[in-house]
């Protein structure tokens, strides 16, 4: 190798840093973890020559035989991994290991605890690849060449971890990348042919790629193992998924899981399927144990491999898959698809419409078997899924419309019923438990469980102790806009339209609110005159037992709480004007009955508060509050 040029010294992100001080610290407890992540990324590098290779057979350079090398030397404390495979330009290595190039970072940061424990959980959860190398090294040196450069384009990287690194051009003869691990003084154990073999075999046996070591000889003369020049392939070097399931074992389906997620923890659950007939495919996928941090990006997918044929073609086939289960991990395997399939072609292929149907009912039922299993552990695992997955889940009800009644069926949700705020209540429990009479599934939404655990417009139906589901969850809009009707039940929103209770409410009850909202007409009349722009209309109300007023809209305009969400999002939305629903029964809607002096003040101080109560923003709150101070100062001075 000729001496280095245009040698830069370079600083890590600043996120770069942070995050190699946690993981050598919060990691060390599971440091064989580096061979498996350093080998995983080399598999990677090969299964990325491979797919260009397709386009392009000159970037094998006369060495089609992919392998990954490891190697370790005693006296100078080293451990090498080599490949063969893509490499790295000089612009790809700043990228690729000066930058955490992922979304997520800040939340990733912001999560983090201080107990060593869990964040070793959050940094799995992240992944970190090649920096799990300064978990055992003090000094790491990757050198690489991108196949298709010529030799004088190679690249030299080192770093101590410590917040910066040099980079610099070096000749290197082959394609592909090697990383020089400069063990820390208490990593001698790590130096031995034994001990790196049975950590390949444990974490990496799985890898499609022969892993490649130097055979070993007792010598009775030194007493010791002797390195000798005939090679050895240490694991399996065949594809896991294309065995029989019945020579796998769980522990080797973790290990696969990990090293195609990159993920340190195991899997929630896994299926292992082969499809015969008239297409061919095998599909291995995996459910995370965890949601990754940029599970709400619907842009970023990274979830599917594609195999044809055992030949990795591509990362993220988001055709794969439909949107709301990218959460899945795994690979596809056709022996139907030609080799050189390209996004465009996965786009109008019945073969990949076929493949993605079978893989989204796959799925569908195993969360299907934990959501009704009589397994404590099953139920477990299912409560587990809809924690981390279930706002995700619910995306499905509007963009699967084959799959919407199966969606639903696992949705879960808290309920005025529940004793929880855990989302426990399915759609079924929930019709089970409907009053007799009742035709409608009633829901509320909110921006917070709080608040639609208070909102106003559930007290008429606390009083006739009739289930209302609580919605909270931003999703929530999108799901009920997209679930009209579930088991031959419509959804309802109780604060949409006027309140109709059906055969909940008896003729006699019906005719003497009749009679009692025709005495207010006239101070309905009044106060919307008052309110003016601010409001649709004035009307009384049944549905409050406890409160004065609260608002509500027309059955088909916008919610007030998706006006909102919309609003803070930058979105563009209708004026949608509410209507003020006034209580007769309750005494500061009595009192405005007779009002003269202050009626402007009172009619304007109630629908401020309705808004309020439902999570609104005031346009003027310096106005409310004087109103307010004003009516309670008049009220003290006059004694009442």
């Amino acid at each position: 190798m000729q001496a280095a040029i245009n040698k830069e010294h370079m600083s890590f992100q600043a996120e770069a840093k942070q995050l190699l001080k946690l993981m050598i610290h919060s990691l060390y407890s599971n440091k064989e973890i580096f061979l498996r992540e350093l080998i995983s990324n080399a598999s990677d590098a090969a299964d990325k020559l491979r797919f260009e290779g397709l386009t392009d057979a000159a970037l094998y350079e006369s060495d089609s035989d992919l392998k990954i090398l490891v190697s370790y030397d005693k006296e100078a404390r080293t451990i090498t991994i080599s490949d063969n495979g893509i490499g790295m330009s000089r612009q790809e290595v700043i990228d690729n290991i000066g930058t955490i190039a992922k979304s997520g970072t800040r939340e990733f940061f912001n999560s983090l605890t201080g107990d060593q424990a869990k964040d070793a959980h959050l940094i799995g959860q992240f992944g970190v690849g090649f920096y799990s190398a300064f978990i055992v090294a003090d000094k790491v040196t990757l050198i690489t060449r991108r196949a298709g450069l010529t030799p004088e384009h190679g690249v030299q990287w080192e770093s101590t971890g410590e917040g910066d690194y040099t980079l610099e051009t070096v000749e290197k003869k082959d394609r592909g990348t090697q990383i020089i691990l400069h063990l820390r003084e208490d990593e001698d154990e790590l130096l031995s042919g034994f001990r790196l073999k049975s950590i390949i075999r444990r974490y990496s046996d799985h890898i499609t790629l022969p892993i490649v070591m130097k055979k070993e000889e007792w010598s009775q003369e030194s007493n010791e193992y002797k390195i000798t020049e005939e090679d050895e392939t240490i694991n399996q070097a065949s594809a896991l998924w294309a065995r029989s399931k019945s020579e796998i074992t769980k522990e080797q389906y973790e290990e696969f899981y990990k090293h195609a997620a990159h993920d340190f923890e195991p899997p929630l659950a896994y299926i292992h399927a082969k499809v015969e007939g008239k297409q061919e495919y095998t599909q291995l996928l995996y459910i995370p144990s965890r949601a990754p941090f940029d599970l709400f990006d619907r842009e970023r997918r990274h979830g599917i491999k594609l195999y044809v044929k055992r030949v990795f073609i591509m990362d993220d086939a988001e055709k794969l898959l439909p949107n709301y289960l990218r959460f899945v991990r795994g690979i596809i395997d056709s022996n139907d698809l030609p080799l050189n399939v390209s996004r465009e072609i996965l786009q109008e292929s019945k073969d990949i419409d076929n493949i993605r149907a079978g893989s989204v009912k796959k799925i569908l039922g195993l969360i299907e078997d934990f959501a009704s299993s009589d397994k404590e552990e099953d139920r477990d695992k299912f409560t587990t899924f809809w924690k981390e997955f279930g706002q995700v889940l619910k995306e499905g009800v509007g963009e699967d419309y084959a799959n919407r009644e199966r969606i639903a069926k696992l949705l879960r949700f808290v309920s005025t019923h529940s004793d929880t705020d855990e989302q426990t209540v399915s759609l079924d429990d929930y019709v089970a438990r409907m009053k007799e009479g009742q035709e409608k599934i009633y829901y509320v939404t909110a921006d917070s469980l709080k608040a639609a655990r208070n909102s106003p417009h559930l007290e008429i139906f606390r009083k006739k102790g009739i289930e209302v589901l609580l919605l909270s969850e931003r999703v929530d809009e999108w799901l009920v806009a997209n679930l009209s009707e579930y088991g031959g039940k419509s959804l309802q929103s109780v604060a949409k339209g006027s309140l109709d209770l059906g055969k909940l409410e008896d003729e006699a009850e019906k005719k003497e609110q009749e009679k009692e909202a025709d005495g207010y007409k006239e101070l309905t009349t009044k106060m919307k005159e008052v309110l003016g722009e601010r409001i649709k209309d004035v009307r009384v109300t049944f549905r409050l037992t406890e409160s004065p007023a609260c608002l509500v809209v027309d059955a088909y305009d916008m919610s007030g709480n998706l006006e909102r969400m919309l609003k803070s999002a930058g979105q563009k939305v209708p004026n949608t004007k509410p209507i003020l629903e006034i209580n007769p029964h309750h005494p500061m809607v009595q009192r405005l009955k007779y009002e003269e002096t202050k009626f402007s003040d009172w009619s304007n101080i109630l629908f401020d508060q309705a808004l309020l109560a439902e999570g609104g923003q005031l346009e003027d709150p310096a106005t409310f509050v004087k109103r307010l101070n004003d009516l309670l100062l008049q009220n003290v001075l006059s004694g009442q």
